[in-house]
């Protein structure tokens, strides 16, 4: 396999072809602090901060009566420790707001080849859908799946020159509720003629 072969099966190469048998999509490039922000794993688990206030995980109820239990001593080193910075991508979230919205409020993110199908354990629904940038951030920041397409894209290829593509594109695609997973197939064509069919979803 080289990598041309792999770059025409990402969803920005050949959706445009297949966009009238397809679901519908908008796709948008990602900048690059923000494919890094998924990449850094030296710090804690941190969403970026929204600018419209959303926020993709529950919020903790406050009770008072639980402080006593987590108070620092004073003189503790911990003390010292500044706060990190928070993450925040405004013009990329508007950005993605914006698509969202045109797309009918719910999608499914994807990136250049993969979907985060690794990480639906974390999603409040138990899904993929989307309704806000925070959502999908947590999807994409949880996935385990998406590290192969962010590092080792064309790690296969014989004629490799780099681990990844220069410039990486989210995917956003409108959510059916009817769409299942185990209904999902890889159909294989060969000079116009389909000649196999796989279910995705084997579990």
């Amino acid at each position: 396999m080289k990598e041309d072969d792999v770059k025409r099966c990402q969803i920005q190469e050949w959706y445009p072809k297949f966009k009238s048998v397809s679901i519908k999509t908008q796709i948008h490039e990602l900048p690059e602090p923000f494919v890094q922000y998924h990449l850094d794993d030296s710090g804690p688990f941190l969403l970026p901060q929204s600018i419209s206030g959303e926020d993709a995980l529950p919020q903790r109820i406050h009770n008072p009566e639980e402080e006593d239990d987590f108070q620092v001593p004073k003189g503790s080193d911990d003390e010292s420790e500044q706060p990190l910075p928070p993450f925040c991508f405004p013009e990329l979230e508007l950005v993605i707001k914006k698509l969202i919205e045109d797309l009918g409020g719910s999608i499914f993110p994807k990136l250049n080849w993969s979907a985060p199908k690794d990480s639906v354990w974390i999603s409040t629904t138990g899904t993929l859908k989307c309704t806000s940038f925070s959502e999908i951030a947590l999807l994409l920041r949880s996935s385990k799946t998406l590290i192969h397409d962010l590092c080792h894209a064309f790690d296969s290829c014989v004629d490799k020159t780099s681990s990844r593509p220069s410039t990486f594109f989210l995917a956003l695609r409108k959510w059916y509720p009817s769409l299942h997973p185990e209904m999902e197939f890889r159909c294989f064509v060969q000079n116009h003629l389909l000649i196999g069919i796989s279910q995705c979803e084997v579990t």
